[in-house]
């Protein structure tokens, strides 16, 4: 059974940062990549930022939305299938439920998210 945890969200002021965690390691393979979406109420969910983790001269590559760029980081860790999301300067439009996506050659995942809430 493929296990996806993700973790770091919560309530922060406008302005404040958190940082998301996605764990994959108990995948018995490696992903080809790994990303983070996002679905506000009311909206349909959409892609905040990936990276590739699957080895090879394009990995580490790293792809952001327009809404992300500047403000958030996407990297991976050492450990197989983990990476992070580093949100600064975050405002209420950020407000959602996060989703860690991982990708593989045969299938996509998703994990259960971690809500985010900036409101002051």
């Amino acid at each position: 059974q493929v296990q996806i945890v993700e973790s770091g969200g919560g309530l922060v002021q406008p302005g404040g940062s958190l940082r998301l965690s996605c764990d994959a390691s108990r995948f018995p393979f490696r992903a080809a990549a790994m990303s983070w979406y996002r679905q506000a109420l009311g909206k349909e969910r959409e892609l905040v930022a990936i990276i590739i983790t699957g080895g090879g001269v394009t990995d580490g590559t790293t792809k952001y939305a327009d809404t992300a760029k500047g403000r958030f980081t996407i990297s991976k860790a050492n450990a197989k299938n983990t990476v992070y999301l580093q949100m600064n300067n975050l405002t209420p439009e950020d407000t959602a439920m996060y989703y860690c996506k991982v990708l593989t050659t045969d299938n996509n995942y998703w994990g259960q998210g971690t809500q985010v809430t900036v409101s002051s």
